[in-house]
């Protein structure tokens, strides 16, 4: 008997310990937030906050409901050190204060050109060699779809044609290939097949650009940079984001829209207007596409006259709002929506509100929302409070949007 209970003990003990390792472990290294912002991290009993005696940082409470807040009074950089049960240090989080800040909220219909660092692995085939026999030569290595490929016997990849080019300089030697694993660099290789056209093949089909049409959600005219879509572009055939060397904002031009009903998504179908480069595109992330706005370019979806405060999570609430979309070429209407849920607590995904369309023209254009008013900004109360990203498939007139906090802070990171 004793020796169950001692083994129960241990079992429990583990348990106990593996929960903590994970919720500490699951907390971020590193926070961004608004000056005056209010920073809650979800804990478990026993961990709470160390005080700090800086003057320019106020808590507002400290382990409350197994939820700590603060918030802080000046930007800079600051740190919240976590302690077990008062006494053990378990985690230190940099957080960066930074200034509140205005955008201009744009709904412009836009184009998107990203191109790939390397070559897109986005699948495989086998191989007919001159012998008549079909061979797979990739089968060989770990390479899989959503690897990029950036090296083969040391000539760096910056496309496909240089990949083809590279094997068939081989003359079916065995190539080394370096390429890029869920961000990790690695080293295989493979040996090319020789077909009957005297070329060599390794089985491997690559791409090295996407484009796409969305909504420009905003430009920061303090810094000229701006955010888009609300989500990541993602690769047709890996289904993962594309991981982009660079890209271009261009125009586009509405073609026509596909209204959305249940269990049918809708969409906005344009055509991307390569020749009109707004700008240049740096980062493709889960919360948005960001870049900055060209110098020369005079894009007259910006209107300097109407500037609009990022708003607090606080500070906004269910009910009435407004979202802005493009849905006639050049035309820019607003629509009434309403904000029906917000998950205040939200950091990781752009399902930040749950919102659902009210207005009865927006419902005659579209049937709700549809694809393409991706990154359509939403104001509440004079302010701008985030973007449309998702829609429900079993109710179009209802979707996701994404806190306009998040957006600003991942063009900043």
């Amino acid at each position: 008997m004793n020796k169950l209970l001692r083994r129960i003990a241990i079992i429990l003990s583990s348990l106990i310990i593996y929960v903590y390792v994970c919720n500490i472990t699951l907390l971020p290294n590193n926070i961004i937030v608004f000056q005056g912002e209010d920073v809650s991290l979800r804990t478990i009993a026993g961990i709470s906050v160390r005080k700090n005696n800086d003057i320019k940082m106020k808590y507002v409470e400290a382990a409350n409901d197994m939820k700590i807040n603060s918030s802080y009074a000046s930007t800079g950089t600051y740190e919240i050190n976590l302690d077990l049960f008062g006494t053990i240090p378990v985690k230190e989080i940099n957080v960066n204060v930074i200034e509140r800040t205005k955008v201009i909220p744009c709904g412009d219909l836009i184009g998107v050109k990203m191109y790939s660092r390397g070559a897109l692995v986005v699948g495989f085939s086998e191989v007919e060699g001159i012998d008549g026999v079909m061979y797979k030569p990739f089968e060989s290595s770990d390479i899989d779809e959503g690897d990029t490929i950036i090296e083969i016997n040391g000539v760096q990849i910056s496309n496909t044609n240089e990949l083809v080019e590279q094997v068939n300089k081989s003359n079916g030697n065995n190539l080394r290939i370096k390429y890029v694993k869920n961000n990790e660099t690695k080293i295989d290789s493979i040996t090319p097949i020789e077909c009957k056209k005297g070329e060599y093949k390794i089985g491997i089909w690559v791409r090295d650009a996407t484009a796409g049409v969305g909504t420009l959600t905003f430009v920061e005219p303090s810094t000229g940079s701006y955010a888009a879509l609300g989500h990541g572009i993602v690769d047709i055939d890996t289904g993962g984001i594309f991981n982009i060397a660079n890209g271009e904002l261009v125009g586009s031009r509405l073609v026509s829209i596909k209204k959305g009903a249940k269990n049918e998504p809708g969409e906005i179908r344009g055509i991307v207007n390569s020749a009109e480069v707004i700008g240049d595109i740096s980062k493709n992330t889960n919360f948005g596409v960001f870049g900055g706005i060209s110098n020369n370019y005079n894009y007259s979806g910006i209107d300097n006259n109407k500037e609009y405060e990022v708003a607090l999570r606080s500070e906004i609430k269910e009910g009435e709002a407004e979202v802005i979309c493009e849905l006639e070429n050049d035309v820019k209407e607003t629509y009434k929506i309403k904000i029906e849920k917000i998950y205040t607590s939200n950091n990781y995904d752009n399902k930040s509100m749950l919102i659902k369309v009210t207005d009865d023209r927006l419902l005659e254009k579209t049937g709700g929302i549809i694809q393409g008013m991706s990154g359509s900004p939403i104001i509440q109360n004079g302010k701008f409070i985030g973007a449309i990203t998702n829609v429900l498939v079993s109710d179009p007139t209802t979707g996701y949007a994404i806190f306009g906090d998040l957006m600003v802070k991942q063009m900043r990171s």
